[in-house]
């Protein structure tokens, strides 16, 4: 039996309230967090736990108005490596934006293009989204190589728009339309 939200090595799932622990686990790696996001106050366990109770119940406004969702990758033996967040899902024009985190343990595994793929191939092909955007961070090198070997193009560039570091950094805008996307993925 195929399933859409699974690939040759992971499989996408909804956040469950279990997980808290090894979202507590993550929040202890500034790296990552700074990679994706920013470096958040410490959080204790009690305060994971109930962000988690509150993502497993969260659920999409509805078919017309929100596509928004939060998904746990996980190998297929159930380990949990990641996430991958759509955002800005925009119904009206076709666009959309994510964002992927992948624990470092499991950095250069394949897990977040397989991700991502998945995602598109169910944006794209299902829903009916015609473009999808990822604003990446220039210091954030390995998120950059795979963006462009998976076919997204640099489409702009935020000048001193991310501080970290001690110091300003650029954030780069990376596109990827349906067309582009369906052409490699056939």
């Amino acid at each position: 039996m195929m399933n859409i939200w699974t690939g040759q090595r992971i499989r996408l799932r909804a956040v469950d309230a279990a997980d808290w622990e090894t979202f507590h686990a993550w929040d202890e790696d500034s790296q990552i967090a700074q990679l994706g996001d920013e470096i958040h106050f410490p959080r204790n366990a009690e305060g994971t736990q109930t962000w988690v109770e509150e993502a497993a119940v969260a659920v999409t406004k509805g078919p017309l108005t929100d596509d928004a969702f939060r998904f746990v990758i996980e190998k297929l033996d159930g380990e949990m490596v990641g996430t991958l967040n759509t955002h800005s899902c925009d119904r009206r024009n076709g666009t959309f934006k994510y964002g992927v985190a992948i624990a470092r343990n499991h950095w250069r595994n394949g897990y977040a293009r397989e991700a991502i793929t998945l995602v598109l191939r169910y944006y794209f092909g299902e829903l009916r989204y015609q473009k999808v955007v990822a604003h990446i961070y220039a210091f954030n090198t390995g998120s950059i190589h795979l963006h462009q070997s998976m076919g997204f193009l640099q489409e702009g560039r935020l000048r001193r728009m991310i501080f970290a570091n001690n110091r300003h950094h650029d954030e780069l805008i990376f596109g990827l339309t349906n067309d582009e996307f369906f052409e490699r993925d056939s």
